[in-house]
């Protein structure tokens, strides 16, 4: 039904220190949020940590993933209502809300039940009639949305998604997860990138190559990319799934990729999603200042 493409990919780097003088980088594979994860971290116990890590990341699906059934977001959308919600839901919807108001709406995680529509439509082979599309957009809204430390409630008809989101704050997550154990130099990629200290490779940044070109170096600092065309419904690579609350209809981006760098790979994840939908570099860089340490780094014209 959908198609995903990398558009951030980790570059060789050559390794400046002796082998000797160094412990080797460990990389630990995974699957979560519908991504591959990886962790990168040297650490004489790292086998043992990057599998806590990833049962971490799995817990956290758990809260966030709206393919599990049983996930806190799942609960949510099914009932429209959730009691003593867990707090790390509470906090990733608190900034999506901020985003939202930043980008005036641009990003909207109220977009799920189109998105869903227009996901069923590509299953059957026919388009989204307008009578559908009227009424996901009819119960789309973040105003809508009651969120309190008691209950998060959701008008009928209503579901959220966060996967503008969500990959960034598991990242986040997990840099903490990390820290508290005393690693300072790791790499975690769950389709967003947060890096903690440097490559210890090479004592310098971690090293990213953009998918559209160009590369950059990542080094106490998150990096997120949006591709309007990184995932279309359908696999048909014209319909992409960075949708417009305000119209309903797949981003008619100018962009074909946009990455943002930020403190926090949630912030930096969500941010990179809404500018999608600006029309103007000059608009890209006005939702990036409404927040601190935030910044574009690139951006391909599609």
């Amino acid at each position: 039904m959908l198609t995903r493409r990398r558009v951030l990919s980790i570059a060789a780097a050559a390794c400046a220190w002796p082998a000797a003088a160094r412990t080797p980088l460990h990389v630990e594979t995974g699957w979560a949020l519908g991504t591959q994860v990886s962790l990168r971290l040297a650490h004489p116990e790292a086998p043992v940590i990057a599998a806590a890590a990833l049962a971490e990341i799995s817990r956290l699906e758990d809260i966030f993933s709206l393919y599990r059934p049983d996930s806190a977001l799942s609960r949510l959308n099914a009932v429209g209502r959730l009691e003593a919600p867990p707090a790390e839901l509470l906090e990733c919807l608190s900034l999506a809300g901020a985003v939202y108001h930043a980008s005036a709406g641009r990003f909207d995680p109220t977009i799920q039940p189109l998105w869903r529509a227009l996901a069923t439509a590509a299953q059957t082979g026919r388009p989204l009639s307008n009578t559908a599309r009227r009424a996901a957009l009819e119960v789309t809204g973040w105003p809508k949305v009651t969120l309190e430390a008691r209950a998060i409630s959701l008008p009928s008809g209503a579901a959220l998604t966060l996967n503008g989101i969500a990959q960034g704050y598991v990242a986040d997550r997990v840099a903490t997860f990390l820290a508290d154990r005393g690693l300072t130099n790791t790499l975690i990629d769950t389709g967003e990138l947060r890096a903690l200290g440097h490559d210890p490779r090479t004592g310098g940044p971690w090293p990213v190559r953009f998918a559209a070109g160009g590369d950059i170096g990542l080094a106490q600092r998150a990096l997120a990319t949006s591709a309007p065309l990184g995932m279309t419904f359908g696999g048909d690579g014209v319909q992409g799934h960075i949708l417009d609350p305000r119209t309903g209809s797949s981003a008619a981006s100018p962009w074909a990729a946009l990455s943002v760098s930020s403190s926090s790979a949630a912030l930096a994840d969500a941010v990179s999603t809404a500018a999608c939908l600006c029309d103007t570099r000059a608009d890209v860089f006005g939702l990036c200042d409404a927040f601190p340490d935030t910044r574009l780094e690139a951006a391909h014209r599609a």
